[in-house]
């Protein structure tokens, strides 16, 4: 399954820093991690964005580390 928008929501916003959810729906949080899986989004992103990931196999905490046209690269929380 690819990145669906639909599948994106912001929980919260304040002073330019947005926490997001994504549904992965039937998608492993190794695909979602990995770079420009949410290029599609990458509008809407900025680089320090929390990003929770539901997935097929769990759950993740994502930073996003870089965000410009049409790229998109997160890192997880350690």
């Amino acid at each position: 399954m690819a990145f669906a928008i639909r599948n994106l929501s912001v929980l919260a916003y304040a002073n330019g820093f947005t926490l997001w959810h994504y549904k992965a729906g039937k998608d492993a949080l190794e695909t979602v991690g990995r770079g420009n899986y949410l290029a599609d989004a990458s509008d809407m992103l900025t680089a320090g964005d929390l990003m929770m990931i539901t997935a097929a196999d769990g759950a993740r905490i994502l930073c996003v580390t870089l965000a410009d046209i049409q790229t998109v690269i997160t890192a997880p929380l350690s």
